[in-house]
């Protein structure tokens, strides 16, 4: 006798199948991804301790711990003065064949493990990438300590390779000012004065406790960055410019088209216009200018809007007034001339635009790519994601 379809529909094995399937797509979500590279090469071990740091008061940047030496007293001898010439530090785009140092300076109050693995998948030098790490003292703060920390020291024990340089992680020494991290909460206009100074002023310690005479570049990446490029310190590096920045795209799920899509999500990279200059004289010295809020009409030009979505060109430069911090590489000179985040309002400006301002002030040129992409992808999202695939399934599974 045939079974009723929908008898078939609520079978005990359908939903089996379907909870094993969603099972699978969250184990493969979660779990961390094994390093490519499998190899201990001797030679990279040779650099790593040859290169290792001499001292305690060596810089952060400086890969492990020479053994110190022992005077006949049988105590250990002091740190010696060390000399560095900056003038011999280059900045090319060659990085890589140099051997340049790269600092990755993250900001970090949520953990997202797709994060790590971006960061362990780039194939820059590993040997030449130190990573910085600010986080807020509180609740969730803590549980982004401890999944970092579990990150680090899965890489950091795996293969010599896949090891970086070195890390260092700060916590705040300050209360922030929003203690909920929801997109919606952060984006609140009346939340933005507050939130961007206290980020300025997180960025500021972390660039100042970690930046290294041996640094010759430092690329601040966002810690909801979880999709580049393997090559994107030697893409952005590649254009030789003082302070360039990509364009950040999010992923989400269009309920109209119903399928993921991007849409543009950093407005901070733009080009100045008349109307915002108009704004700034008519506001008092306290005042900020803030973009992409109805508020503020600033009209000017985002890079956001400029890409080229369907004949892109990745190495298509404009010259920009405002940059974002998603994914920001900077010279570390312009950082060592002064140019910081202003917790303050500079030319009523602060956080990454006010750092703009101030790197234009410096002299440096500050550009932006267009059509070169890193994304932010929202965990909720993705799970979201595996949910409408999961149901796709069982709706397969019901029909057989």
């Amino acid at each position: 006798m045939a079974v009723a379809r929908p008898m078939r529909r609520t079978s005990p094995i359908t939903f089996f199948l379907a909870a094993f399937l969603a099972f699978g797509f969250l184990f493969f979500l979660l779990s961390p991804s094994s390093s490519a590279a499998t190899t201990t090469g001797g030679d990279t071990s040779q650099q790593r301790r040859e290169d290792a740091a001499d001292n305690p008061l060596s810089p952060p940047t400086k890969p492990f711990l020479k053994s110190q030496p022992v005077r006949n007293d049988g105590l250990k001898a002091p740190p010696p003065v060390v000399h560095y010439d900056l003038n011999k530090l280059t900045t090319t785009s060659d990085s890589a064949d140099k051997g340049e140092r790269v600092l990755i300076l993250t900001p970090l109050a949520r953990f997202y493990q797709e994060f790590w693995d971006n960061l362990v998948h780039l194939n820059y030098p590993h040997e030449l990438i130190s990573l910085g790490f600010i986080i807020p003292s509180t609740k969730e703060g803590s549980a982004a300590l401890s999944a970092l920390e579990s990150a680090i020291s899965k890489t950091q024990n795996g293969p010599i390779p896949s090891r970086f340089a070195s890390i260092s992680i700060l916590r705040q020494d300050f209360e922030p000012p929003l203690q909920s991290q929801d997109e919606k909460e952060r984006h609140k206009l009346e939340n933005q004065k507050a939130r961007r100074e206290s980020m300025s002023r997180a960025r500021n310690s972390l660039l100042f406790t970690t930046l290294g005479p041996a640094t010759s570049w430092v690329l601040w990446l966002d810690a909801d960055i979880v999709e580049t490029p393997a090559t994107l310190i030697q893409d952005l590096t590649g254009h030789n410019y003082p302070v360039i920045v990509p364009n950040c795209y999010q992923r989400y799920y269009n309920n109209d088209h119903k399928q993921m899509e991007v849409r543009p999500y950093d407005f901070n990279s733009w080009i100045d216009s008349s109307n915002a200059q108009s704004l700034a004289e008519n506001m008092g010295p306290d005042d900020i200018l803030l973009e992409g809020y109805a508020e503020m009409p600033t009209y000017r030009t985002l890079m956001a809007y400029l890409a080229d979505t369907e004949n892109p060109n990745p190495r298509r430069v404009i010259e920009l007034d405002g940059v974002g911090g998603t994914a920001l590489m900077v010279k570390a000179d312009v950082h060592r001339d002064g140019a910081m985040f202003p917790a303050f309002p500079f030319y009523h400006l602060v956080e990454t635009e006010g750092f703009a301002k101030m790197a234009k002030r410096l002299g440096y040129q500050v550009f932006g790519l267009p059509d070169y992409f890193v994304s932010c992808f929202c965990f909720f999202v993705s799970l979201l994601f595996i949910l409408l695939t999961v149901l796709c399934l069982i709706g397969r599974v019901s029909r057989c």
